[in-house]
Order: structure tokens, then C-alpha cells, then sequence
């Protein structure tokens, strides 16, 4: 019996000082997590936004593949929502406000515990954007400090599974963006027309800084004569596009409705393409993927017997990538300019 009073003294002991070590536990938490991610800020939020798209970066679908979902008719911005009911019992999120690609509010329930507000800030930094997702709470019950108290801390606790997150946010943002797909359409006819252009050389490590110059010139001379364009920048090839290596002769050129006379002392000038058959191949996807785009559509060219006329192949960027965040969503329409005799019928 005796023994029995001092083990039941040191249970008590220990349960007390258990409780007491959980009751100074603090009283509320602000956890948070950081990420940089090379992905323009309005994918990121988007994909946050939209709790239906949560699934496929999810720590927790990824820890438990049979959490059970349920999405309401509205599930993305102010009042979106959706709950589960897991290992751990039901929850909810809703969302409570929300900055357009900036930041976002929500609110996280489980039964038996008080809400917690959950918050993303989506800040621009030069490598991409900085994702910040954190969980913040003002009250923490018992219950939940002893949760909390076993696995570590509450950082310790929700800490690795935001990290997990945002490392699955990442790469499926990424995986996203680097899609693109060629399309060789055949043989159609060009309308052509007037443009004005200007004629540099660049090569693979900066084309695209080039380029970007090169139409910021011209819309500067179209600015300050007063010339609309009629329809999207294009790119003149001077070099052979089956031969071509790192450098590459080529013009930058915006559309316009009638010809024009450009100042002697000018860099910009005004040409016109003609009326002809060409053969037509489209690349949805990031620039970057042009050189593939190109190579396609000079394989068919030699496949099919088809001659390149004297007419200098281009590409048009047929959509703004300003608004179209995603580069597996831009679109570049390729052109090469065929001899008369080629045999093969026009597509419509």
C-alpha cells in the first residue's frame, strides 16, 4: 500500500507540473514562412486564391491522400471557402480580404479550437517573388498549448508544413510556366503591309534585353510622329534560320497603315512586306522555346521540298505578355515566305 501512496504522489506530481509547464506556455503565436520564387506575383496569388487549386500543392493531401474535400459554389476571393475532415477532425478556411497580387486574409477553424487567421503577402524582390505564408492567433486554448508542448512548439508543430507548401507552390508554379506546345499550321498566305523597323545584331545571352531596346525605340519615334500601329510588334530574320549559332542579324518592327518617310539621320525605318504564301507555325510558351519553334518549322520546310523565297521569315507576338502573367500562355505566330512554285495547297 505504502508503495502504491508514492507512486499515485508522483503521478499527481508529474501531472501537475505538467499542467503548469503547458498553463506558461504563450498565449498567442505569429508563425510564418518565407519563400522567393522566380514567378511573377499575380500566379502566385492566384493559385492561393482559389482553394480549389490547393489540392495540388497541399502538405496535408500530401500527408493524408484521403482527407475528405468539399468545395462550396464559391471558392476563390472575399467569402470563398472550402472544409475537410481528416485525422484531426473537421476544419474550414475562409477567405476575409484580399489585395490583388499583393495579399490575403483568411480564416482557419477546427472544432474545439478558436479561429485562426491565416495571411499571405506576395512581395516583388529582383529573383521573382517573395511568398510569405504565416498563422497567427491571439488565444491559444489548453488543449492546444499541450498539442503544441509534445511536438516542440507551435512553430515546431506548423513551422515545416508551410515550408513543404510553399516548396510544392513552387515547383508546380514553375512546371506551369515552362509548358508550351508547337504547332505547324501549313501553308497559308500573309497579307502584308507597311511597317516601320530598326535592324540591330544580337546574340543568345542578350536578345532579349536587345529587343526590348530596340521596340522601345521605335514606339519613342512613333510617339513623337504621331504614327499608330495596327496590329502586334514582329521580328524580321536576316540570318539563316537553319544555320543560325549564337549571333543573329534581325529587325524589330511595328505595323502601320500607310507608308511613311522617315528622317535621313534616322535608325527607324519604313519597308513593306507583300502579299504572300508562307508557311505558318504558332508556339504557345515562353520565348525561350522560339529556337525550338523555328527548328520545327524548318524540319517540316525541308521535309515537305518546301523553298524559302527572298522574303525574310518573322514571328509575331501575337498577344501582350503584360497581360498574360504565365509564359506558357504567350503566343508567337512564325512565318517563312515561300517561292511561287511550291505545290502544296493553301490551308483555310
Amino acid at each position: 500500500m505504502k508503495a502504491a501512496k508514492i507512486i499515485i504522489i508522483v503521478l499527481l506530481i508529474l501531472i501537475i507540473g505538467s499542467c503548469g509547464y503547458v498553463a506558461v506556455q504563450p498565449n498567442s503565436y505569429d508563425i510564418q514562412r518565407s519563400r522567393v520564387i522566380k514567378a511573377p506575383a499575380e500566379l502566385l496569388f492566384n493559385q492561393v486564391n482559389d482553394f480549389k487549386n490547393w489540392e495540388s500543392w497541399s502538405p496535408w493531401v500530401e500527408k493524408e491522400p484521403d482527407l475528405q474535400i468539399t468545395y462550396p459554389e464559391q471558392t476563390s476571393g472575399v467569402g470563398g471557402s472550402y472544409s475537410w475532415i481528416g485525422e484531426d477532425g473537421p476544419g474550414t478556411m475562409k477567405t476575409l480580404a484580399v489585395s490583388p497580387h499583393d495579399s490575403i486574409s483568411q480564416e482557419m477553424q477546427f472544432d474545439n479550437f478558436p479561429p485562426s487567421n491565416v495571411y499571405w503577402k506576395f512581395d516583388k524582390v529582383d529573383e521573382g517573388t517573395k511568398v510569405t505564408w504565416g498563422m497567427k492567433a491571439d488565444q491559444v486554448p489548453f488543449l492546444l498549448k499541450f498539442f503544441a508542448a509534445i511536438n516542440g512548439g507551435m512553430d515546431n508543430m506548423v513551422g515545416p508544413d508551410y515550408e513543404r507548401g510553399l516548396e510544392k507552390l513552387d515547383s508546380l508554379v514553375i512546371d506551369n510556366m515552362s509548358k508550351f506546345e508547337v504547332t505547324i499550321d501549313g501553308i497559308t498566305e500573309y497579307g502584308g503591309g507597311f511597317y516601320v523597323y530598326k535592324t540591330t545584331s544580337a546574340n543568345s545571352q542578350n536578345v532579349s534585353q536587345v529587343m526590348g531596346q530596340q521596340y522601345g525605340e521605335i514606339m519613342q519615334f512613333m510617339a513623337s510622329n504621331k504614327i499608330t500601329s495596327i496590329g502586334m510588334p514582329f521580328t524580321i530574320y536576316h540570318t539563316d534560320m537553319s544555320q543560325q549559332g549564337n549571333n543573329v542579324i534581325m529587325s524589330q518592327a511595328m505595323p502601320i497603315a500607310t507608308k511613311i518617310n522617315t528622317p535621313i539621320e534616322s535608325n527607324v525605318l519604313c519597308d513593306y512586306i507583300p502579299k504572300t504564301r508562307v508557311l505558318k507555325a504558332t508556339l504557345k510558351g515562353n520565348y525561350t522555346n522560339l529556337s525550338k519553334a523555328w527548328t520545327e518549322a524548318m524540319t517540316y520546310l525541308s521535309n515537305n521540298n518546301l523553298e524559302q523565297s527572298d522574303i525574310k521569315p518573322f514571328e509575331i507576338y501575337t498577344n501582350d505578355p503584360g497581360n498574360f502573367p504565365n509564359p506558357a500562355d504567350w503566343v508567337t505566330e512564325i512565318y517563312i515566305p515561300l517561292k511561287k512554285d511550291d505545290k502544296i495547297n493553301v490551308s483555310h
